[in-house]
């Protein structure tokens, strides 16, 4: 029986193929947007996953690590107090203005330590070295600055809110969820750059002791500072990405996306393997002429649906992963997991093999004497 389905695909050529390309296109479609969707989460919260800290103290509902609120710096002595702490350090995250050679002047994040090392971070520094920045007013600048402010090199010159710092260093792969640029500083550097910040910072980064109790030490870290909040890492990274995801519509937008997606493949699906279906009535009468049961008749059509999932599946696959290097050069991250992929294959598989059905209810009403009324 298998063997009828591969004979009507290879007769109806050309529909298998519109067949195939329709299934190809949902899949490409859902392979971006959903990549697309988990670039920009990554951004999001990449810069938390990469920071080597067991515990972040926030101030109050504070809704992702971009948008940080400030306080009084001197808690950290209260946090390297607590038993367990291994390591704490103040971390200023602020957004400061960059005087552009034209004139202009651009946003830039900023990312403010004494000790950068400490922390892993940044974690791909391509040029200069992060200890210089303790030794005059530097600046260490992402690669992906260039996109926003044009070419710079190690050595030039910038103004930040009117204050003149010298690029040392580049990096690449910190990004942030607003494509504003990151870039990275001495902590009492950027306290003078703004002014408003002098005395306070916007985290606490907590390194737990080997050993420690990572739930008693949060909890006598919350009660010391009642006024903050504790997270831990995937805590405080999940709930960045998740203010991005409710506050911007992301996430309706992704889910859109994929319902449009798969709506194309099954509509074209469904379409082509029914006209295909009704072409071929007489031979598929031959079928139950000859003993042929409905399981048979479907499992022909299945076959037909199965192929053109798995053909399809890998053409959609190909040019997703063809069009990844293309929107890495123009600044998009597309990620796709293995576990993605598997989904993907299976929703495919699973609504190739629905869109036959459809057409399986004409089928299974032939009358078998169909084959001998000429």
């Amino acid at each position: 029986m298998p063997n009828l389905a591969l004979r009507n695909l290879w007769h109806d050529r050309l529909r298998s193929a519109m067949t195939v390309a329709g299934v190809a296109f949902a899949v490409t479609l859902v392979f971006v947007q959903i990549g697309l969707f988990l670039g920009l989460l990554d951004n999001a919260s990449v810069t938390i996953e990469r920071i080597d800290a067991d515990l972040w103290v926030t101030s109050k509902n504070t809704p992702n690590v971009d948008f940080a609120h400030s306080f009084p710096e001197s808690r950290v002595q209260r946090v390297r107090s607590v038993p367990g702490v291994a390591r704490a350090d103040n971390l200023l995250v602020q957004f400061l203005n960059l005087q552009l050679p034209s004139g202009a002047e651009e946003g830039m994040l900023v990312y403010a330590l004494e000790d950068f090392a400490r922390w892993g971070i940044p974690w791909r520094v391509v040029e200069g070295n992060l200890a210089d920045l303790r030794r005059g007013d530097f600046l260490v600048l992402d690669d992906s600055a260039e996109r926003r402010y044009g070419p710079f090199a190690v050595g030039d010159y910038r103004e930040i809110v009117g204050y003149r710092v010298k690029i040392i260093g580049r990096t690449r792969e910190a990004l942030s969820f607003t494509t504003t640029p990151i870039g990275f500083l001495d902590y009492d550097l950027a306290q003078r750059l703004a002014d408003r910040k002098r005395g306070r910072t916007t985290y606490v980064l907590v390194r737990l002791a080997p050993g420690a109790d990572p739930a008693a030490v949060r909890a006598e870290i919350a009660r010391r500072l009642p006024y903050n909040d504790i997270y831990t890492r995937a805590e405080w990274a999940a709930r960045s990405r998740r203010y991005w995801v409710q506050s911007t519509g992301l996430g309706l937008n992704m889910y859109l996306t994929v319902f449009l997606g798969c709506l194309v493949g099954v509509v074209v699906v469904a379409q082509t393997l029914y006209t295909s279906t009704m072409e071929h009535l007489g031979e598929f009468g031959t079928v139950k002429a000859i003993g042929g049961s409905n399981a048979d008749i479907y499992r022909i059509l299945a076959t037909q649906a199965t192929v053109a999932a798995v053909v399809g599946f890998l053409l959609g696959g190909g040019m997703a992963a063809a069009l990844g290097p293309a929107m890495a050069r123009i600044g998009l991250k597309l990620i796709v997991p293995d576990a993605l992929a598997a989904a993907v294959f299976a929703g495919t598989l699973v609504l190739c093999l629905g869109s036959a059905f459809l057409s399986f209810g004409k089928v299974a009403r032939i009358d078998p004497a169909l084959v001998f009324r000429g």
